[in-house]
């Protein structure tokens, strides 16, 4: 099972505070709209996102979190059951792509997102 890291994302109140901050370590952000901004860290990015309240159960949670990519998300989440590992909210295709979400014992949510192979990627 090979992941490798593809995104942290904080839940801000502030965006534009957040933006000016993360503009001078990281330069401009690749990508600006209300209440969101992505900045690239090397592979990774970086994601700022105003918080908000969930309004249904199916919504996602408002959370910090980091985000794993991984080649077969199905596959890796059928190897991590088999390690006693729960998954909080099964894989689902959503606007950025396919991902599901577990939880860290300490309960930090993580979020696994299936990355396109590379043939596809192109």
């Amino acid at each position: 099972m090979r992941m490798r890291l593809s995104e942290v994302a904080y839940f801000v109140d502030d965006v534009p505070a957040a933006v000016s901050f993360y503009r001078a370590l990281l330069g401009e952000p690749e990508h600006k709209g209300t209440g969101i901004a992505i900045f690239r860290a090397g592979d990774a990015k970086l994601l700022i996102h105003e918080r908000y309240e969930p309004k249904t159960p199916k919504d996602l949670p408002c959370e910090d979190h980091v985000a794993f990519a991984v080649e077969d998300l199905e596959a890796t989440l059928a190897e991590l059951r088999t390690q006693g590992i729960s998954i909080e909210r099964e894989p689902h295709v959503f606007p950025w792509g396919k991902s599901a979400y577990l939880r860290t014992p300490a309960g930090k949510l993580v979020e696994l997102e299936e990355s396109p192979r590379r043939d596809e990627s192109h």
